[in-house]
């Protein structure tokens, strides 16, 4: 059966990946994207395509585009939230500006869209949302502060969510992909400037590491893209749904050490009830 999908942020990524596999799958395709320019192409994919101007982080207007989707278009049967970034720094050195601005694309922008299209899905008692978090929603590397408490944010709101709209027809799943090659550590990766010292030694290496890996990464955008799409037709989707060997090892490597700290400090934990 064919399906209507609202995807933020097409242009590139996992976003286009996803939504040129459904299109070759059947399916109609509404995908948000930031200029003329970038409409353009992506309508030129063909037929079942839809393109929306729409910045996420405009949340006044969200809801009126996506009421404008299900007037004009069609019902919305999946939501993928994709559109993000990453910025890389130094917690000391980046500014709450810029911690601000990526909690407001990766998380207020995906939240603004599933609060526009849920009374919709409420309605039919009917919908899927896909929310693209991150292996960095499950585990930390040193420079990625502000990232990785975007993910875990969106981590922990999309569990939530899908415990509360489960009985009214809705599934919800994060998708945690692991280093994908896809833009992420390239051009759309935000860097803040350098300026003291005592972390060279830590954040200099990683850094310059990761963006010689920048396109050589062991992930297959289009291979990840079929998984979202089978993901988004199962009539029992999971809640969570790591992509990549490697989100695999490092979300498993930290399940364990979590475990093994937790069983240190047992007896700890357990002592602070009331006798």
């Amino acid at each position: 059966m064919a399906k209507t999908f609202l995807i933020t942020g097409v242009s590139s990524g996992f976003g286009r990946a996803l939504a040129e596999a459904a299109l070759s799958d059947g399916h109609t395709v509404v995908g948000t994207v930031r200029n003329e320019n970038d409409k353009q192409k992506f309508e030129a994919l063909g037929a079942g395509v839809h393109a929306v101007i729409l910045d996420v982080t405009n949340f006044e207007a969200i809801a009126p585009a996506v009421a404008d989707v299900e007037r004009r278009i069609g019902a919305i049967d999946v939501l993928v939230n994709n559109a993000g970034y990453g910025h890389e720094g130094i917690l000391e050195e980046s500014s709450i500006d810029e911690l601000r601005r990526q909690f407001e694309v990766n998380v207020f922008g995906a939240v603004a869209m599933i609060q526009a299209v849920l009374p919709f899905m409420r309605k039919r008692r009917a919908g899927q949302i896909l929310n693209v978090t991150s292996m960095g929603g499950f585990i930390t590397m040193p420079g990625l502060s502000y990232y990785h408490g975007s993910k875990f944010a969106l981590e922990g709101i999309s569990e939530t969510l899908g415990k509360e709209v489960n009985d009214l027809g809705i599934k919800v799943t994060a998708v945690e992909p692991g280093s994908f090659r896809t833009d992420w550590a390239g051009r759309s990766m935000v860097r803040a400037e350098r300026s003291i010292a005592d972390y060279d030694a830590l954040i200099d290496p990683i850094r310059k590491r990761r963006m010689e890996m920048s396109g050589r990464q062991v992930g297959d955008p289009k291979k990840a893209a079929q998984a979202m799409l089978k993901l988004a037709l199962s009539a029992d989707p999971p809640a969570h749904l790591l992509l990549g060997s490697d989100a695999v090892r490092l979300v498993e490597d930290k399940m364990k050490l979590l475990q093994a700290e937790f069983d240190a400090w047992k007896s700890v934990s357990l002592s602070t009830d009331i006798a």
